[in-house]
């Protein structure tokens, strides 16, 4: 597995990540804690150092079982978490980021990780009702402290990673960014990150699992799938989007390669610093998404992809406009 470097402070991962939420948190297909456990020691085994969860997803269980899964390679891996919300009754209960709401997270974060120190810490969504420099000061002293290795931060805008990157340096930003969710090349984060030294670490690169091709408009998804929400898993914007996946499946058929290898690629192929997290719940899909690190688009390939992706036009928003700020997906 190739290896990429994460910020200015030489945080080093396997070049493709595993996002491991969908694990047991958000999609009806969820494994159980065993089953989790043996996939994220498959994925350790066939060369994936960066593994990726949240307080929020499950909420805590994903925690507990990233945390037992990677316990005897502990010093060969990477293992991010994310604070940054309220709990009632087993839920989540509204975004937090208060100082001491941060330090209660890490504790418990670390208790189920059963680690000593947290590699990287993301603030999970931006908390209006607190002041950026006051999150980043929290992370701060938490560093200081030696809970905490590496600080990040999900979904922020622009400015507000300038500010919070003026008291603690942010190591990774991890954005949306995919073939269809392109809002990174025009919100100025990419452009932030190459000025400031920030690694990018795309979440849900393949979609959410359009990009596999392995949907249709005539796909249903189980109860209790969040993409049951969210406007373009509507089967008539399914329909429409299904321009692009045409425009994967050739070049993919060009390469010897999959769609998801060809949308993992093409993301690899923007920046040296940009480390995508697909996940998944089956072992082919795992080992599909890590050989993607060895499918390389030439320029010419990258050209001709850029031009078609240029003339689809994505059918439906990612979130319904009152998830935006407030998911912790």
């Amino acid at each position: 597995m190739k290896k990429r470097v994460l910020g200015n402070a030489g945080l080093e991962v396997s070049a493709v990540g595993f996002g491991c939420m969908g694990l047991d948190f958000g999609y009806a297909n969820k494994v159980s804690k065993q089953d989790g456990i043996t996939l994220i020691r498959q994925a350790v085994e066939r060369g994936a150092t960066f593994f990726d969860t949240a307080e929020v997803y499950g909420p805590f269980t994903n925690e507990e079982m990233v945390g037992e899964a990677l316990k005897p390679v502990r010093d060969q891996v990477v293992i991010a978490t994310k604070f940054g919300f309220n709990f009632a009754d087993g839920r989540q209960a509204g975004l937090n980021s208060q100082p001491k709401n941060i330090g209660k997270a890490v504790d418990g974060s670390l208790k189920r990780l059963g680690v000593d120190v947290i590699d990287l810490l993301y603030q999970h969504r931006v908390d209006p009702n607190v002041p950026i420099e006051d999150v980043a000061g929290a992370v701060k002293d938490l560093i200081a402290e030696g809970k905490v290795k590496h600080f990040g931060m999900s979904e922020p805008g622009a400015s507000t990673v300038r500010r919070a990157h003026a008291v603690q340096p942010v190591t990774v930003l991890q954005n949306e960014y995919s073939l269809w969710t392109r809002g990174v090349e025009t919100n100025g984060i990419l452009e932030t990150c190459e000025e400031l030294g920030i690694g990018l670490v795309p979440y849900s690169p393949l979609g959410k699992g359009f990009l596999t091709g392995a949907m249709n408009k005539d796909t249903k998804l189980g109860e209790g799938d969040f993409r049951n929400i969210l406007p373009r898993f509507t089967p008539e914007a399914m329909e429409k989007n299904q321009a692009l996946i045409d425009l994967l499946k050739a070049i993919a058929d060009e390469k010897g390669a999959t769609p998801a290898q060809i949308a993992l690629a093409w993301l690899l192929a923007q920046k040296p610093w940009i480390v995508p997290i697909p996940g998944t719940t089956k072992l082919h899909r795992l080992e599909e998404n890590l050989a993607s690190a060895d499918v390389e688009l030439t320029s010419t390939e990258l050209a001709r992809t850029e031009k078609a992706a240029a003339e689809i036009k994505i059918e439906g928003e990612r979130y319904p406009e009152h998830l935006l700020k407030t998911t912790g997906l």
